[in-house]
């Protein structure tokens, strides 16, 4: 579903009350048919570039899908433009995690979280995308799983979740490290002597070359 537009334009759109501006490719979409069900109105627009989407709310949408996760390399360099592009919105990247891409997502994850520092929030499929985005529009006054997020965190458990895969760490230490840390991309930025407060030195060092290791490796 890559657009063939290079660099994204109208990146700054807010969209009115109750709307959303969503790429073109969208129109005939299951998510697209799901939103106008939550009573928010769509204003299509074909130069959004990788954008798929503008919120009311200051912040733009990415959506990888669950073929775009399976099918390999295309969707990274899709992200990294997103991130490269620039914004004074919020950029969130909406991944499908399903049965089939759930294999390959801890892979996700790290790319949007820890290289790239983006939000991410998974859904089950365009329908449950369409329910988060309309109770933003909407404001209807439930939390809003956008607002005051920083960009480089995950939401709970999905930090704990990421977190916790560092050998050594249980839920405990997890709990202390990310509170001791701001974000995930704080954390692994962090050196094994400002670790230890939190982790103790031993498992300091494990978590240090856990997590440089892997964001490398990606």
């Amino acid at each position: 579903m890559e657009s063939n537009v290079k660099s994204p334009v109208l990146l700054n759109a807010v969209p009115p009350y109750g709307h959303v501006i969503a790429h073109e490719k969208w129109r005939s979409s299951s998510l697209i048919e799901s939103l106008k069900g939550g009573g928010v109105k769509t204003v299509f627009e074909k130069e959004l570039g990788v954008v798929d989407l503008h919120l009311p709310n200051k912040s733009c949408v990415l959506y990888v899908s669950e073929g775009d996760v399976i099918a390999g390399n295309s969707y990274r360099r899709k992200l990294v433009r997103y991130r490269n592009a620039g914004s004074s919105l919020q950029q969130l990247v909406v991944v499908e995690k399903t049965r089939l891409s759930a294999q390959y997502f801890s892979s996700v994850q790290r790319l949007v979280v820890l290289d790239l520092g983006l939000t991410l929030l998974p859904v089950g499929g365009q329908s449950e995308a369409a329910q988060l985005i309309a109770q933003i529009v909407h404001g209807d006054g439930r939390e809003n799983p956008f607002r005051r997020r920083s960009s480089s965190r995950l939401p709970e458990p999905l930090v704990l979740d990421l977190v916790r895969r560092v050998p050594g760490v249980g839920r405990v230490k997890a709990l202390a490290l990310l509170g001791r840390f701001p974000s995930v991309r704080r954390l692994a930025g962090a050196e094994p002597d400002e670790l230890e407060a939190a982790a103790g030195q031993t498992a300091a060092r494990l978590i240090h070359t856990f997590l440089h290791t892997h964001t490398a490796a990606d």
